[in-house]
């Protein structure tokens, strides 16, 4: 697939005991393109927010290679990571991770703030206040989060992994924490701007509703991922 963005070889995690090594991910391999959609799903334990983070750099694999628009980011020193991160891989976990003494526009702006940040402070601004109206906050960007919802919260975390224009969006339980409307609502917009901004998307979930709605599905189990038939 030469046109694949993001390509996972063999991809291993395995932890020191004072027996046998703890495997996590024992050799996972796929490959997705821009405009792909991926939910993963496995029982408690299994290893899908390791895989996740090892696919956002967050994690150093064991063994396996991994690469992002063929690059390959463990090749990176320390600071080189921490851009290719900022610039290539956008976050939303199942605890928003809002700071709470910021707005919600300051929180969505927060990545842009980076050295390595290809846009101007203009064009940041002008980025986070389209996402925020895009999600359907423009009256709530001056509230800080302990003034919003959950839904709302997650909303103003889903407009910030989006902000740099990453082309990898990684989202570990996105729904996790919401209430079933709020939740088929939050998992709307992600489809939705997926879809608009032709990214890859990645989420690990247990909820068998979310991942139904995502064109390809996967079973993480045994520290093996096994890709649903469509």
């Amino acid at each position: 697939m030469t046109e694949a963005h993001l390509v996972v070889s063999d991809l291993r995690k395995e932890y020191s005991t004072p027996g046998d090594p703890l495997v996590v991910i024992g050799g996972v391999s796929f490959e997705l393109k821009r405009s792909d959609a991926l939910a993963i799903m496995g029982p408690s334990g299994s290893g899908k927010s390791t895989l996740l983070y090892m696919l956002g750099t967050l994690e150093t694999p064991t063994a396996g290679s991994l690469s992002v628009g063929f690059q390959d980011p463990f090749a990176l020193d320390e600071t080189d990571l921490a851009s290719f991160r900022n610039e290539q891989v956008g976050f939303i976990f199942q605890e928003h991770h809002l700071l709470p003494q910021c707005t919600a526009l300051e929180n969505v702006l927060i990545p842009t703030m980076a050295p390595s940040s290809a846009q101007s402070p203009a064009e940041s601004e002008q980025r986070a206040l389209k996402l925020l109206d895009r999600v359907g906050l423009s009256g709530r960007m001056e509230h800080r989060p302990a003034e919003l919802s959950g839904g709302e919260r997650q909303r103003v975390a889903i407009a910030r992994a989006l902000v740099n224009k990453a082309p990898l969006i990684l989202a570990d339980e996105p729904t996790g924490n919401l209430d079933r409307q709020t939740a088929e609502a939050v998992a709307d917009l992600l489809l939705e701007l997926h879809g608009e901004e032709n990214t890859i998307l990645i989420t690990v979930t247990h909820s068998l509703d979310l991942a139904r709605r995502f064109p390809q599905r996967a079973e993480l189990t045994d520290g093996k991922l096994v890709l649903a038939a469509n």
